[in-house]
């Protein structure tokens, strides 16, 4: 019964302040990004509101997966701080309840929260950010000059296997190139050979590529020297409107995607570093809401968490700015080379869950 009013009283003082920031931080990115978009689609352009609308709605769980981490800080900072003011967590320390039993609700709901969001990033979002990218192609952008699409990739199948895999650093299918072609062929599910070509151009119906190599690999995963070519088709049928309608971005992936693709380009020599780091990111930013929701606890719970709702929301602003500052970072050194891919990833949840232990352990020493 004293457990379960304890969980109770301390889930209770932090739910509130956690829809709060939902709302507040969707509200922020909708006002300084979506709505700006969408205003200056209808006003510039004249793109009829209707579309708008729903391009809107597409990019809207982009938005919401950003704001749970920040959500999770802002609750539980809030909901220490309003414990701390009213003596609630003096009296539990007096009576001999450390403040890592005080956690354990709020680790268990965190720990909830960043499966529901891992889940909703792999699922929701990417459905939302391949819906929003072909409204704008198709319906927004289709009678003007189409931006050049960077990082784009296709999959055949054939009776359900895959076939091959067409990699592209770069696509401009107004004038018919490409850059940085990789093509990987499949044989019964097994990797058979690879293509690599540095450019290509879209002449008399056909794609031609130059600059190339060709790359044999044997069952036991062995990578040969096949021939090296100046000029040669591509086994790609589609054209260039046809072949920017069919690829995607790995951005638009969910992670076991982007984990299968990068599979199957491993072991060919290409430079993938991008691709990894992307796809630690798309694990590591859900669970930035158990660490998140561990740094304001123990911050909330400390004499510096004896402030208003509007200082916390402040230091929540500041805290969060810090973590994203610290993400830009380490994925800038991952997708150099400079740093493994697993530490740009992760790198900035290891940091700050090193700070938000330190505030724990440091308030059951005041």
């Amino acid at each position: 019964m004293r457990r379960s009013l304890l969980n109770k009283l301390i889930l209770g003082s932090c739910s509130g302040p956690f829809m709060f920031g939902i709302l507040i931080f969707v509200l922020i990115f909708v006002a300084g990004d979506l709505l700006f978009q969408a205003a200056k689609l209808i006003i510039e352009q004249g793109v009829a509101f209707n579309v708008v609308t729903r391009l809107f709605f597409y990019r809207l769980p982009e938005v919401v997966i950003l704001t749970v981490p920040m959500s999770s800080l802002l609750s539980t900072l809030l909901g220490m701080s309003t414990l701390h003011g009213g003596s609630e967590l003096i009296a539990l320390k007096s009576l001999g309840i450390p403040f890592t039993r005080i956690l354990r609700p709020i680790l268990i709901a965190s720990f909830l929260i960043a499966v529901l969001a891992l889940g909703f990033n792999e699922t929701i979002v990417p459905m939302g950010s391949i819906a929003a990218d072909k409204l704008m192609k198709y319906e927004i952008l289709k009678n003007q000059t189409s931006v050049i699409q960077q990082k784009v990739f296709l999959r055949e199948e054939s009776g359900g296997q895959l076939k091959r895999v067409l990699y592209i650093d770069e696509l401009d299918a107004n004038k018919g190139r490409l850059s940085g072609i990789i093509l990987h062929e499949f044989d019964d599910g097994r990797i058979i050979s690879t293509l690599n070509a540095r450019r290509g151009v879209w002449q008399n119906s056909q794609w031609w590529i130059e600059d190339g190599r060709i790359y044999d690999i044997n069952s036991e995963g062995e990578v040969s020297l096949f021939l090296r070519f100046e000029r040669q088709r591509l086994a790609i049928k589609l054209s260039p409107e046809q072949l920017q309608r069919s690829t995607r971005r790995p951005a638009d992936m969910s992670a076991h995607e982007l984990w299968a693709y990068i599979r199957e380009g491993e072991g060919i020599g290409t430079n993938l570093s991008e691709l990894w780091v992307l796809f630690h990111l798309k694990l590591a930013v859900p669970w930035a809401c158990v660490i998140m929701a561990v740094l304001g606890a123990g911050f909330g719970a400390s004499r510096r968490g004896r402030s208003g709702g509007g200082v916390g929301f402040g230091i929540s602003v500041v805290l969060v700015f810090a973590y994203y500052v610290v993400m830009s970072l380490c994925r800038a050194l991952g997708e150099s080379g400079n740093i493994p891919a697993v530490i740009a990833g992760w790198g900035p949840n290891i940091v700050f869950m090193v700070v938000a232990f330190f505030f724990a352990w440091r308030v059951d020493k005041i």
